[in-house]
C-alpha cells in the first residue's frame, strides 16, 4: 500500500461521499488510509470513520478460520459466490499475523479465490502489515466499519495465520466458524481446546467422494468434543456440519445455520450486547496501542526504555521501580 496518494484522494468529503454510493475506489483509498501508519493519514480515517458510523452495525460478521489445506480458501471463494447470487454484497477481509513477514498479498488472495475476485458484489482485502497482530485486528475493525458503510451486508473476516489470531478474529465478530478436515482420529488430540470453546460451529470439510464417510466419522467425533465443552451462550449449542467447499455442497445449509444463530441471539438480546461488549473491549485495545505508541514513538523514550529493560534484564533495577519510571514518561 502507498502511503503517498494524491491529496485529492484524502479528502474526507469525497471519500465518505463515494463510500456511501458504494464506490469501490473510494472504499480502497479509505482503507489505505486506515493501514497507513502516517498520523494525518489516521486522523482523517477516525474522521471518516465516525461520520460513517450511522451507517455500520447492520451486516453480518463471520469469522473463519482452519488448519493449512483445510480448504478455507476454496470455501470463502464458493459460499461468498452463492451469497452474492443470492442478492448480498461480501467482503472478505483477512487476518493473518504472518504478515509481519510476508507484507500480505492482494494478488495472492485474488488468486485464492477465482470467482469472488471479479465479482462485482464482491470485495476481497488482505490484511495490511503490521508489528503486531493487535495492530491488524485494529485495521481489520476499521476495515469491516468501511465495507459496512459502503453498503456491504456480510462481511468473511478469515484467520490467515494461527495462534493467537483465531480468539482475536472471534472477538470482533458475531459467529466464529472453524472448518476441520474429515478423518478426525488423532488430529482430534492436537486441536486446542481453545478454539472449540469459541466456536460457534464447526464444518468438517472435503466430505465429498471418497472423503463423505470419513468426514461423517469425524463430524461423530467432534460432537462429543463439544458435547463436554460448556457452551459459549446459554442459547446456542455449536453445530457439527459436513461441508464440501470444492463441489459446492452443504453450503447452503450452513449458512443457514449462521443466520439462525443470529435471530435466536438477536431474540435473547445477546446478539446486542456482544456487539456492545466487542466496542468496549476494543477501545481499550486501541488505548493500550496508542499509549505503547507513545513510549515508543520517540527516538529519546525509546533509548531510555532500552536502558531499562537492560538493567531489569541484569537485575540492576527492581521492575516496580522500572515500571514507576516508565510511567512517568506518559505521564501516568
Amino acid at each position: 500500500m502507498t502511503e503517498t496518494a494524491p491529496r485529492k484522494s484524502r479528502d474526507p468529503k469525497a471519500l465518505a461521499t463515494g463510500i456511501r454510493a458504494g464506490n469501490r475506489a473510494s472504499l480502497a483509498r479509505a482503507i489505505t488510509l486506515v493501514e497507513s501508519r502516517k498520523a494525518e493519514h489516521r486522523a482523517i480515517a477516525r474522521g471518516l470513520i465516525q461520520d460513517l458510523l450511522p451507517l455500520t452495525g447492520k451486516a453480518q460478521r463471520v469469522g473463519i478460520t482452519g488448519v493449512p489445506g483445510v480448504g478455507k480458501s476454496t470455501t470463502i471463494d464458493m459460499l461468498g459466490s452463492n451469497l452474492t447470487a443470492q442478492g448480498h454484497k461480501v467482503a472478505v477481509l483477512a487476518v493473518d499475523p504472518s504478515s509481519t513477514r510476508t507484507g500480505g498479498s492482494i494478488l495472492g488472495d485474488k488468486t485464492r479465490m477465482a470467482q469472488l475476485a471479479v465479482d462485482q458484489n464482491a470485495f476481497i482485502r488482505p490484511s495490511p502489515s503490521a508489528g503486531t497482530l493487535g495492530g491488524v485486528a485494529a485495521k481489520t475493525r476499521e476495515t469491516m466499519l468501511l465495507c459496512e458503510a459502503a453498503g456491504f451486508d456480510t462481511i468473511l473476516v478469515e484467520t490467515v495465520g494461527i495462534g493467537q489470531s483465531e480468539t482475536t478474529v472471534a472477538d470482533m465478530v458475531d459467529f466464529f466458524l472453524v472448518l476441520m478436515l474429515p478423518g478426525a482420529g488423532d488430529e482430534l488430540q492436537g486441536i486446542k481446546k481453545g478454539v472449540l470453546e469459541i466456536a460457534d460451529m464447526i464444518a468438517v470439510n472435503k466430505a465429498d467422494g471418497e472423503g463423505a464417510l470419513r468426514a461423517q466419522s469425524a463430524a461423530s467425533d467432534y460432537r462429543a468434543a463439544l458435547h463436554i465443552l460448556a457452551p459459549r451462550s446459554p442459547t446456542w449449542s455449536p453445530p457439527v456440519v459436513t461441508i464440501s467447499g470444492l463441489a459446492n455442497e452443504g453450503l447452503d445449509a450452513m449458512w443457514e445455520q449462521v443466520t439462525h444463530h443470529r435471530d435466536k441471539m438477536s431474540a435473547t438480546g445477546e446478539f446486542q450486547q456482544r456487539r456492545a461488549d466487542q466496542q468496549v473491549a476494543w477501545m481499550w485495545d486501541l488505548l493500550q496501542q496508542r499509549m505503547m505508541e507513545a513510549l515508543t514513538g520517540n527516538a529519546q523514550t525509546a533509548e531510555r526504555l532500552k536502558r531499562l529493560e537492560g538493567e531489569v534484564r541484569e537485575g540492576q533495577t527492581a521492575v516496580s521501580v522500572a515500571v514507576e519510571e516508565i510511567s512517568s514518561l506518559i505521564g501516568v
